[in-house]
């Protein structure tokens, strides 16, 4: 008997059904469901565009304010002088970096290479999994294990914005009343703590929140930059790639030293992309071409007249001392507001690379809320949320200033942006099929550029480039090391399972045949290739079975809500008069997975047996991992491997399964 899909039009666990194209992922432009006709779609993407401002662009809308510092910071181990010479070849870098590596490399081209609407780098990695045939196994292993290492150096990067951008603002008070040196510390401390308290309320409602302030902050930046050009419009020479040029090939060695800083205004381009499944590609572009990207270039331009103006005061904190005397205090509070919605942009970002992570297999099954019924990229994840708030903790107080992190900030952000580059050229050649030489020029230009700041920043390894090396060596070692435990584990369960169409037939043909005892069974599986262990452990040990055996698998489409016609597909496996029947629950990614409503909506759409669901119980098979002498991973590795699996969330809880009525039976794994 083929499977089949039911078709019901009432059950306990109805919910209202929603078309899948009313609920499209973010990479098809993040619609929104209850948007109808041309006025609805416009002005939900004018509420996307609005909401991606208040958590996509705090990270690089905010690096004004500390780039050009830490560029002509004296205490820089190699300081760059602010020279009129050198302030055009700097701006001039910044223009064209930004422009070449943001505007051209990720929202035109990168953010088109999405997984079901997901970004980030770990999108790319699945996109290349995809790719079939095409490249060789080898280098799709190589470029898999380079894409966990970018998204481990992303995962740094969401440790060090937050404490860097808040800190940064804050530091705004020794501008404006230089005695309040001491209390920068404990308030950066304290907003921290609040920003992560509210993440569960979830990306939209802070997008919400956070997204007019944002229309002040770069409408803010933009001024001040316009009223710095007017005093010395000399400055908009530096538009011009030729000072860019000039730069690094009249003056390489103080131009290379200074990309090590100059790359602090593209921060935020991989979170950007991380963040693209919770708004979608056109507001996210929409935003930055319109907005973004005006008043960064103009807010930059506007401290670099100030330099060439009064080079010796304004050094020590440009973007303060481009903003009027009377407007000091009102910017810092602004630049604090501003620089929490940039901590915002990489935690988002962090909770889509660690769901990913999950779906990928490098992680364990996490607790992830999804906080959207129109995006399916807008979760919360609990455990992440808490560990990145005690780690940027830890980083306020250990380097205690902007100027300290701004060292090691760079590493992160180039590692990532070139692996990136690397794995999106693949996508381009091997999954979309374009031409050789197209790749090549457009690998090797986008390449070259990124090298370039990645070796820049190698030149501060000693001064604190070594920290985010550290962390996603760290995070690198933790994925893979689940990824090839999880391997290894499955392969030692389905040799004790054993294929489960051989498993029926056995019990078919057993005889005598094996002790049936009245009531329902429902044994939860990964699918129906193999045997639960809890029904094989049932009939070898205990000898009997249930009169009715129900092994249920559970499947998450990419939907907010499955329509109750698609909710279960029921196969009876070949063997309809044994009672033996496996049932496929259909559950949108907005819906409770509830597994005693799936089963009576089963039963009244004509399960071959009625289920009374009070007469019911429910198996779980469990594996207790046990450290052995197994081979396949070193005894290091088999520790982090078992704590690591104690993250994973209760399945019963997980299952709505009535705990009374639940039995956990499994068998012990060594590894």
């Amino acid at each position: 008997m083929r499977p089949r899909t039911v078709r019901c039009v009432h059950s306990p666990d109805a919910v209202p059904p929603v078309r899948a194209t009313d609920a499209r992922p973010g990479g098809s432009g993040g619609r929104n469901a209850n948007a109808r006709g041309p006025r609805g779609r416009g002005f939900g993407q004018s509420v996307l565009v609005v909401a991606a401002l208040g958590v996509v662009f705090g990270d690089i809308g905010t690096s004004p304010i500390y780039t050009i510092q830490t560029i002509f910071n004296p205490g820089d181990p190699h300081p760059i002088h602010g020279s009129a010479e050198n302030v055009y070849g700097v701006i001039s870098l910044i223009f064209w970096s930004v422009t070449l590596i943001v505007t051209v490399e990720y929202v035109l081209l990168v953010m088109r290479a999405d997984n079901d609407g997901q970004g980030g780098i770990l999108a790319l990695i699945t996109l290349i999994r995809r790719s079939g045939g095409s490249g060789g196994r080898r280098t799709k292993l190589v470029l898999a294990a380079l894409g966990v290492f970018g998204a481990s150096l992303f995962f740094g990067d969401s440790m060090i914005t937050p404490a860097i951008s808040v800190l940064s603002a804050v530091e705004g008070l020794k501008v404006v009343k230089p005695s309040l040196d001491q209390v920068i510390v404990p308030i950066t401390a304290t907003i921290i703590v609040v920003l992560f308290a509210v993440q569960r309320i979830g990306t939209a409602r802070v997008g919400r929140l956070f997204g007019p302030i944002m229309v002040v902050w770069f409408l803010a930046i933009a001024a001040c930059g316009v009223r710095g050009i007017a005093e010395h419009p000399q400055i908009l020479k530096a538009l011009s790639p030729t000072y860019a040029g000039g730069f690094l090939i009249g003056h390489f060695t103080t131009a290379f030293f200074s990309l090590a800083a100059v790359v602090l205004a593209i921060t935020g381009a991989e979170a950007l992309y991380a963040d693209l499944g919770h708004f979608g590609r056109m507001p996210i572009t929409r935003a930055w071409l319109l907005l973004v990207f005006p008043a960064c270039i103009l807010s930059y331009m506007g401290q670099g007249a100030l330099v060439l103006r009064n080079p010796g005061e304004a050094l020590s904190s440009p973007f303060f001392m481009s903003v009027p005397d009377w407007g000091r205090f009102p910017m810092v509070l602004l630049a604090t507001a501003a620089t929490v919605i940039a901590s915002q942009a990489v935690i988002t970002g962090a909770f889509s690379v660690a769901q990913q992570a999950v779906q990928l297999g490098y992680l364990p099954r996490l607790g992830v809320r999804h906080t959207s019924e129109r995006e399916i990229g807008q979760i919360y994840v609990p455990w992440i949320n808490w560990v990145l708030m005690v780690s940027v903790l830890v980083l306020v107080f250990a380097f205690r200033t902007s100027t300290a992190l701004a060292f090691a900030f760079g590493m992160a952000v180039t590692g990532t942006i070139t692996i990136t580059t690397l794995l999106y050229f693949y996508v381009v050649r091997n999954r979309w099929g374009k031409p050789l030489w197209l790749v090549l020029v457009g690998a090797g230009g986008f390449l070259g550029i990124d090298l370039l700041f990645f070796a820049a920043n190698l030149t501060k390894f000693l001064h604190g480039a070594w920290l985010p090396v550290l962390i996603g060596i760290t995070v690198f070692t933790i994925l893979t090391t689940w990824q090839r435990g999880r391997v290894l584990i499955t392969a030692r369960r389905q040799q004790q399972e054993g294929a489960l169409p051989a498993f029926v037939e056995e019990l078919h043909d057993q005889r005598p045949p094996v002790l049936r005892v009245p009531g329902t069974a429902v044994f939860l599986n990964r699918g129906k290739a193999t045997a639960p262990l809890a029904m094989r452990a049932n009939v070898v040990h205990n000898h009997v079975l249930h009169e009715h055996a129900v092994i249920l698998s559970i499947e998450t489409p990419p939907i907010p809500y499955v329509a109750i016609d698609d909710r279960v597909v029921i196969d009876d496996l070949g063997y309809a008069d044994d009672g033996i029947t496996h049932v496929t629950a259909n559950f949108g990614y907005m819906e409770e997975p509830n597994v005693p409503g799936a089963l009576a909506l089963a039963g009244e759409a004509g399960l071959e047996r009625a289920i009374d669901l009070d007469e019911t119980s429910y198996f779980l098979s469990t594996i207790e991992i046990r450290m052995g002498n197994a081979p396949g991973m070193a005894r290091w590795r088999k520790r982090l491997f078992v704590a690591t699996s104690r993250l994973t969330t209760d399945a019963a809880e997980y299952f709505s399964l009535p705990r009374e009525g639940t039995v956990i039976m499994g068998s012990r794994i060594e590894i």
